[in-house]
């Protein structure tokens, strides 16, 4: 069988990855246009939101709507409380400290995760049926488009948040306009505090959609969310288009790459991009630069 045969395959494959990529991008985005922090513990916030789903699913017996919901407030709680216990007695250090506290808070969670819920792999039952629908000539998993529709309403709501709301438009001037915040009266703190939730409900409600398709287990979010930061750096820092796209692509090309390369040299790719895009357009895809304009 040649490459053009199974190319279609490869590429809807493709898209599904790379649409579960963008969600987590998406939740390092809330988080920096709030803050500018890079949160390394993003990953874990989509382990946790599928391992606690998980938990009140077959452990406690809850209906799957209300485990999903009780697991996404949780995963959101957990972010306020990094929020305060890390980050903010922190929020004087210069960005590499920051990116540390942030490393060893990942750490600590994939820790306790494994301690609380156990280490063998877990996976959720899909939401609509196993199987799969043969769309123009490729297998496509039911729970393949619930990831994709998802993905794009979540970018609706955080436009619609970022842009029609008094609370979406504080978080970002905190970040792009710290000056302007003060004189406004905005609680920059606060807002951090709020991003972190926000960005923590995303990753569990991104966690939940994908632990149908892939295992999830404690030590899974750390490189989940390095993909996600990948995808995030590709499109374009700070951006949600630029976290869409990003992830779109990383996850084709990671596909497609499968064609001329072994499987276990797949997750190789994702950082071979990021080091060409940081050398020849550091901006990303679609221009954003990183600037540190903390001062809360």
């Amino acid at each position: 069988m040649d490459f053009w045969t199974y190319l279609p395959q490869l590429f809807s494959s493709g898209i599904t990855i790379g649409a579960i990529y963008a969600l987590v991008a998406l939740g390092f985005v809330t988080i920096s246009r709030a803050s500018q922090i890079i949160n390394f513990a993003q990953g874990e916030f989509v382990m946790l939101g599928g391992v606690i789903t998980f938990f009140f699913l077959k452990e406690v017996n809850l209906p799957y709507p209300l485990a999903a919901l009780i697991a996404i407030l949780i995963v959101a709680l957990i972010g306020f409380v990094m929020h305060l216990s890390v980050v903010y007695p922190l929020r004087k250090a210069s960005i590499v400290i920051l990116l540390m506290a942030t490393l060893g808070a990942s750490i600590f969670l994939s820790s306790t995760s494994g301690l609380i819920f156990g280490t063998l792999p877990k996976a959720l039952p899909p939401f609509s049926g196993e199987q799969p629908l043969q769309l123009w000539g490729v297998f496509v998993l039911p729970q393949s488009i619930w990831v994709l529709l998802s993905t794009f309403i979540l970018l609706i709501f955080l436009y619609l948040l970022s842009h029609r709301t008094l609370l979406g438009k504080a978080m970002e001037a905190s970040s792009t306009d710290p000056l302007g915040a003060d004189l406004l009266g905005i609680s920059r703190n606060l807002m951090v505090f709020l991003a972190f939730g926000v960005s923590a409900g995303v990753g569990a409600f991104a966690g939940i959609l994908i632990t149908p398709i892939f295992f999830t287990s404690y030590s899974s979010g750390t490189l989940l969310g390095l993909k996600g930061f990948i995808a995030a750096v590709l499109g374009g820092w700070g951006k949600n288009s630029g976290a869409i796209l990003g992830g779109f692509v990383l996850g084709i090309v990671e596909s497609l790459s499968l064609a001329f390369i072994p499987s276990g040299y797949k997750d190789a790719v994702a950082f071979i991009i990021l080091l060409l895009i940081l050398y020849f357009r550091p901006k990303g895809i679609l221009g954003s630069p990183f600037i540190d304009s903390r001062r809360w």
